[in-house]
């Protein structure tokens, strides 16, 4: 019989108790449990009898505890074998001359100056000639994110073949940081990257002058960029993901340019130039040659002006500021009179701006431009005295070039 009948004659069916009246609010009740219980028949009727979808899947696998030997060695053994597969979709050298070769034959006249340029139509035909490994980069979303302003609906060629060099030697990297991830969960601990940087050292041609000596020192210098800026909240861990997305592993690895410029050199990080320069900086600052660095050491760093706020902040990291600044008792020793924190607080926050007007965020500073200010002003005297100065220094400048200039 049809549900629906069931209920008709069901709602029909006269009140057997005739002293009992129900109430509108009661059928209306009583009508919806009687149409939810035949609904739920008549559609558990027609659906498959399988009770998978009453259970949640599986979401977790923990990781195999040290003693587990055998569980450990398979998962070790499972992310190598995942990894080599992946490599083996990238495209190698001989894969990507043959596709800068498709992509300059059918490139598609007139050219911008020397730029050729390619349209869809061949875009896609290149795609179906250049096999199957670059399949997933010939697809309409990647065209219209290189399609910028040529009026025939082209896109540059070069422009395009460096996207997916890009796109590869990511992929690339990322198989080899993850290599090194001993627990892989797609982040880098301290060792792991300590290692991967040692083992990087051999191929940086601009490295070679480095005695072997010096490369626990240099490691360290490295690694520690990487986990100050990648690493605020001291977790020591880095995802994977994070140091493909910084620039810091691109200076790295421009090392291996053999014609790379001094200039070049001085303004990197990872550059045996300025290793040794932080090297023989921190030679000069150890006094007692243990290795470590006080307090008292470190003081007289650069020009020995930083406050003993911010030495405190570094050994410290964690600091509670009571309202007043260590600036003025280095400016009393300096023979100038105190300054007010309060004017120097209310001159931060009228430049930065910060959303909330009892308290300046590290998003406050960015968005400012105005972060190398503060940070200076705060942590070193002479910081301090420029800026405060900042209006006669400007003037003096001035006048230094009106001179030169009646000259």
């Amino acid at each position: 019989m049809d549900w629906k009948e069931v209920l008709r004659r069901r709602l029909a069916t006269p009140n057997t108790c005739p002293n009992k009246k129900k109430s509108e609010q009661e059928l209306k009740d009583e009508e919806m449990d009687l149409f939810t219980k035949y609904y739920s028949e008549w559609k558990g009727g027609r659906k498959n009898t399988n009770e998978f979808y009453k259970t949640i899947p599986r979401f977790y696998y923990r990781l195999p505890a040290e003693d587990e030997v055998l569980l450990q060695k398979l998962r070790e053994e499972s992310r190598a074998v995942f990894l080599q597969r992946k490599s083996r979709e990238l495209l190698d050298n001989e894969e990507l001359q043959n596709l800068w070769f498709l992509l300059d034959k059918h490139q598609t006249p007139p050219m911008i100056g020397e730029e050729a340029m390619i349209n869809y139509e061949n875009f896609l035909k290149v795609g179906e000639k250049a096999g199957a490994k670059c399949k997933q980069f010939f697809t309409a979303k990647v065209f219209a994110k290189l399609l910028h302003t040529d009026s025939y609906g082209r896109i540059s060629i070069m422009q395009f073949f460096n996207y997916v060099m890009r796109k590869v030697w990511l992929h690339q990297t990322r198989i080899g940081l993850s290599l090194y991830d001993v627990a892989g969960q797609g982040y880098l601990r301290e060792s792991d990257l300590e290692n991967y940087i040692l083992e990087l050292i051999p191929t940086l041609p601009q490295l070679d002058g480095l005695e072997k000596s010096f490369y626990s020192f240099y490691v360290c210098t490295a690694v520690r960029k990487f986990f100050f800026f990648l690493d605020p909240l001291r977790t020591g861990k880095i995802k994977i993901q994070d140091i493909l997305a910084c620039s810091f592993l691109d200076d790295l690895l421009e090392l291996r340019d053999e014609e790379l410029s001094k200039e070049s050199q001085e303004t990197n990080w990872f550059s045996a130039p300025s290793a040794l320069r932080v090297y023989g900086q921190y030679l000069n600052l150890d006094k007692d040659h243990n290795g470590m660095l006080s307090k008292e050491e470190l003081s007289r760093y650069g020009t020995a002006t930083m406050t003993n706020v911010f030495l405190d902040r570094v050994f410290q990291e964690c600091l509670t500021y009571d309202g007043e600044m260590a600036i003025q008792e280095l400016m009393k020793i300096h023979g100038q009179d105190p300054v007010s924190f309060q004017d120097v607080k209310d001159e931060i926050f009228d430049m930065v701006k910060p959303k909330d007007p009892l308290k300046i965020s590290l998003q406050d500073l960015i968005n400012s431009n105005q972060g190398d200010t503060v940070t200076t002003i705060l942590i070193d005297l002479n910081g301090f005295w420029t800026y405060e100065n900042r209006e006669a220094l400007v003037a003096n400048d001035s006048e230094n070039s009106a001179d030169l200039d009646d000259t």
